[in-house]
């Protein structure tokens, strides 16, 4: 069977690295830590390692609800432990009272600084608190150069494991029927739009799939795949059954809430 039937081209590498990294820890018995993987890598990951014989596949950012996770790829018989994922989490401190920083804010810091997105996790964020979840080898680099968010003062503190926040999101699952899995069709069922109005979100950039800009309303979508639409949220395509009587596609969604 091919492997590479199950996704898109442009998943491709990336199926390309998983291969390479399962490959070393096979041959040379060693373990592979990787970068923190969104969602969907995560799941591309899952589906080419799972449970093999030979090797087996961990995933940890912080919480058991982290989205952003790194995975461990290693020999069955290991049990890793939470220190093996060589992740720290920073608290940021600052003036509440004076100033109100958001999630953006902090992604935009990290990044201005040439921080690439894959050395950072969730951006944890509950009432006047923000967490960040780093890998442990750029800790040192981003509590020197994280000073300033925009216009705010700040101050990393070095969090201890049972002090991180935890995201608290899930998926609520909905069931529907859609003509196609075009894009734009997909976008008007799950946020309840037309399909007219749905193309311009898609066009004007403000709609991603598996964390990539998609501009094209008639762009195909696949089981797991995730959509984001900017101002409505990210939701998931969980499962595309059969087609009903009058033709259309049966479909499992989840939203997050």
């Amino acid at each position: 069977m091919n492997l590479y039937q199950h996704f898109r081209k442009d998943e491709y590498p990336f199926i390309d690295q998983v291969l390479q990294w399962k490959n070393e820890v096979e041959e040379r018995f060693s373990v592979k830590l990787t970068d923190f993987l969104d969602p969907r890598e995560q799941d591309i990951a899952t589906s080419i390692i799972g449970k093999d014989a030979d090797s087996s596949l961990s995933f940890w950012g912080g919480s058991s609800h982290s989205e952003r996770r790194r995975a461990l790829i290693h020999h069955a018989y290991l049990e890793p432990k939470p220190s093996d994922f060589e992740l720290s989490v920073f608290e940021i401190q600052y003036p509440t009272k004076f100033s109100s920083l958001e999630h953006r804010d902090v992604l935009g810091a990290l990044m201005n600084i040439g921080v690439k997105r894959s050395k950072f996790g969730d951006i944890v964020h509950s009432q006047d608190r923000l967490q960040v979840t780093v890998a442990n080898e750029i800790k040192d680099f981003i509590a020197m150069n994280v000073t300033k968010i925009g216009r705010t003062s700040v101050t990393l503190q070095l969090v201890e494991e049972g002090a991180y926040l935890h995201p608290e999101e899930r998926y609520v699952e909905k069931a529907g029927t859609v003509s196609s899995l075009r894009l734009d069709v997909m976008i008007a069922e799950v946020y309840g739009l037309s399909r007219s109005k749905a193309a311009p979100f898609i066009t004007s950039s403000k709609v991603k799939v598996n964390w990539r800009k998609v501009e094209d309303p008639s762009f195909p979508l696949q089981q797991g795949d995730y959509i984001s639409l900017r101002g409505f949220g990210r939701s998931k395509l969980l499962h595309v059954g059969d087609k009903t009587k009058k033709d259309k596609w049966r479909i499992t969604y989840g939203i997050l809430q």
